[in-house]
């Protein structure tokens, strides 16, 4: 039987809700610890998962990615990794013709224009995931600039974009695809503009319930993908990807497009697990 990893940190408490659920579609799959000495190649196939912590290592985290790929198979692959770890991708996605949540990147040095930082707008860093070192800023644009000196500070890039009213009432959608397919849909509740809470530091409670996806959504998600697919040949050989989107009048827009270590919702659809076994088990052969 083929040994496969699945690729966590050692600063989770407990085992990540997901991992418990493949873990038991997948029996031939264990936990292991990124930043733990491991013997890597002695798995046939690596499974990127809840390496959440990686946003405050990204260079050794990348490393560590490098040294596993150059012993056996890691998914998603390093190419993968290393342009989807960078929100920089969403201004990619946007030019090749993709419905972007409007986004404007200031790099330490530059200065944001004083229009940028007027209104509700979501201050983050381009490195970073959840709402990790995110602000919701309400027409307070020195709050909003001081938010961005203090992501500059620590060497980020800040990412500015609009907040979308609709997210309160309708929710984040995400559109969980698995070995290339649509698999199922959640709802994820607003965070930013309620109270957030980390329960390890190394992620946020989010509200998630099952959803379907709508034909418009599902639409955008194979367009955010098949545009991922031209940009970078190597996101053809996914074994999952999860499609963020946000409600506008115009439709969706892609808020996030999570290839690296996304939570897959497995315990909100009926199979899911199944499914992202199989994925995993269709990389081997």
């Amino acid at each position: 039987m083929a040994r496969i990893a699945l690729a966590t940190t050692a600063a989770l408490i407990d085992v990540d809700v997901d991992d418990a659920a493949l873990l038991a579609a997948l029996p031939e799959a264990e936990l292991a610890a990124w930043e733990t000495p491991t013997d890597w190649a002695a798995y046939d196939l690596v499974v990127l998962r809840s390496t959440w912590n990686y946003i405050d290592r990204l260079d050794e985290f990348l490393g560590w990615a490098e040294s596993v790929a150059a012993v056996t198979r890691l998914v998603n692959p390093v190419p993968v990794i290393r342009w989807n770890t960078d929100k920089r991708y969403l201004a990619q996605l946007e030019a090749a013709g993709v419905p972007v949540v409007p986004s404007l990147f200031v790099a330490p040095g530059e200065q944001p224009p004083d229009d940028a930082l007027a209104g509700r707008i979501v201050v983050k860093p381009a490195v970073g995931n959840g709402s990790n070192g995110a602000a919701l800023l309400d027409g307070d644009p020195t709050a909003a600039a001081a938010h961005v000196a203090m992501l500059h500070a620590a060497g980020r890039t800040a990412l500015i974009q609009p907040y979308l009213e609709q997210v309160d009432t309708l929710g984040e959608k995400a559109l969980v695809h698995l070995g290339g397919s649509f698999s199922h849909a959640a709802t994820k509740g607003a965070i930013l503009s309620k109270e957030m809470s980390f329960s390890t530091g190394v992620y946020a409670d989010e509200e998630i319930s099952p959803a379907t996806a709508s034909d418009a959504e599902i639409a955008v998600a194979r367009a955010v993908l098949d545009a991922t697919a031209v940009l970078l040949p190597d996101a053809a050989d996914l074994a999952y990807a999860r499609v963020d989107l946000l409600p506008t009048d115009d439709g969706p827009v892609l808020l996030e497009l999570e290839l690296t270590e996304p939570s897959l919702f497995l315990t909100q659809a009926d199979g899911a697990a199944d499914r992202a076994a199989a994925a995993i088990r269709d990389l081997l052969r």
